[in-house]
């Protein structure tokens, strides 16, 4: 691998390059999924290549190939430059790094079990399992599971002297129940909604969430929700639960604070934002109470690493400070540009860029956004709760292009009455403004009730790219929310 990234590096800044970088990628994917008993999908994906990206003429110039030779990283390179230059006849600025990154290091994911080792007859086994319990519940019409673990291997070169290998795993896992009745179809889902919950782990990350043990209860859920009312519509006091607050952050917090956007240079898929630079610092986004950190480091974090793909650290920022904006995630382009409109901020990147393979340019990702606890028990916190409703797991999300107005739904909800929880709801949703949502926020629960949650189909960019984010929550309280009917 030394060869091939000197050969690309010498070559780009022999052709006129004044910075180089080049990534190679081994991306190994096992999904297996199981649909009322059946085997549904049991897939072993591999692929590798690698990508030059350079400046040239002061613009961005980026080639790749899945062919590892030394012929082909020559042709690679001297595209890779092309494109620079051409690029460089419509540019408005040059480029601007930053301070150099020089990072010599080896990077690997904690974990206790291979999940690639663990025998292929032991997961299915697992699921089908699963699949029987959640069909044991009186009513339940279909029971899908599955799991997914993914090894990627990375190698970082670049012109300033970084040399950095990664070695990344991730396991997930999930389940949904469906009940149908008339014409109506009502789902719960464990861990999470839409397809699983995932984290940098080993395998004892799937043994840890006992998909067997809970898929009855979710079965159960699903049918019961056949016969529930539908949540009435109104003011109210909400509590939401730690995934479905998890989503909260994602598209509220953690699409707006993505600097490209601010700056105009990315709007696929979640639009620009509403925290445009003048509000860097002096903004209140929420109350006093509320605390926002973008961090690469927490253990099983779907957005940890040990280094992002422009060779930056992983770190940990602040957001949002006793409610105030005080953050953005960056990358070194973005962050030097920043510096030059806000002296006061960082003019080093905080390590947000991330690439969806070889191929693919890296774009500024959410690493872990994450709600930080406050100091309540969750039964403390609903007995403190006269009249509310306490909503769980997504079902639905919907929030305009600057990130501002949104609704939600949830697969479950349940009164909350003088301090109790009672009748179960369906079809709820919450609908608000961003920075009135969280300005009502007065009262977050503690660490025994935080967890990160993996969030594994982020999309952005032209050409698409999928990004794996993480968000840490503990069950929050919310006051004078409009809440709904989701039809």
């Amino acid at each position: 691998m030394r060869e091939l990234t000197d050969r690309a590096l010498n070559l780009a800044q022999v052709k006129g390059a004044t910075y180089a970088d080049v990534r190679i990628v081994n991306r190994e994917v096992q999904d297996i999924s199981v649909k009322n008993g059946i085997v549904q999908e049991m897939e072993l994906d591999s692929t590798q290549g690698f990508g030059v990206r350079v400046i040239a003429d002061g613009a961005w110039g980026f080639a790749s190939s899945h062919t590892l030779a030394p012929a082909e990283v020559d042709r690679v390179t001297a595209l890779a430059v092309q494109v620079a230059r051409a690029s460089a006849l419509t540019k408005t600025r040059d480029v601007d790094l930053g301070p150099p990154e020089v990072h010599v290091d080896v990077y690997r994911t904690s974990i206790e079990i291979d999940p690639f080792s663990v025998p292929l007859n032991d997961k299915v086994s697992l699921l089908l399992a699963a699949d029987r319990e959640a069909r044991s519940a009186k009513g339940v019409a279909v029971a899908e599971s599955s799991l997914t673990f993914i090894r990627e291997r990375k190698t970082f070169a670049s012109s300033e002297g970084s040399y950095i290998e990664q070695e990344i795993v991730e396991s997930g896992l999930g389940l949904v129940a469906l009940a149908v009745s008339e014409g109506e179809v009502q789902q719960r889902s464990y861990p999470n909604s839409f397809g699983r919950h995932q984290g940098t782990a080993g395998y004892e990350f799937i043994q840890q969430w006992d998909l067997v043990g809970n898929a009855r209860r979710m079965g159960e859920e699903a049918v019961a929700l056949l016969g529930a009312p539908q949540c009435p519509a109104g003011a109210t006091t909400l509590i939401l639960d730690g995934p479905q607050l998890a989503l909260q952050i994602h598209e509220s917090c953690g699409h707006p604070i993505e600097l490209d956007r601010v700056f105009g240079t990315e709007a696929a898929y979640a639009g620009t934002s509403f925290l445009t630079p003048e509000k860097y610092g002096t903004f209140r986004y929420g109350a006093d109470i509320v605390h926002i950190t973008a961090n690469a480091v927490t253990p099983t974090g779907l957005g940890t690493f040990g280094y992002d793909d422009e060779g930056v650290p992983a770190q940990t920022t602040d957001i949002v400070k006793d409610g105030m904006f005080v953050g953005y995630l960056t990358s070194r382009e973005t962050a030097s540009q920043l510096h030059r409109i806000h002296p006061g901020a960082p003019a080093r990147s905080n390590g947000c860029m991330r690439a969806d393979g070889w191929n693919r340019i890296p774009l500024i990702r959410m690493t872990n956004v994450s709600l930080q606890p406050g100091e309540w028990a969750l039964d403390d916190l609903i007995a403190d709760t006269d009249d509310g409703v306490y909503m769980i797991t997504n079902k639905s999300w919907s929030i305009d292009d600057r990130r501002l107005n949104f609704q939600f739904g949830t697969e479950l909800a349940y009164e909350i009455k003088n301090g109790k929880l009672g009748q179960m709801f369906k079809n709820a949703t919450y609908t608000g403004i961003t920075p009135q949502f969280w300005a009502n926020c007065d009262a977050i629960c503690d660490a025994d009730h935080w967890h990160v949650w993996g969030t594994s189909n982020c999309g952005k960019g032209q050409p698409g790219q999928v990004a794996h984010t993480g968000h840490g929550t503990a069950p929050a309280r919310f006051r004078n929310v409009q809440v709904g009917i989701m039809k």
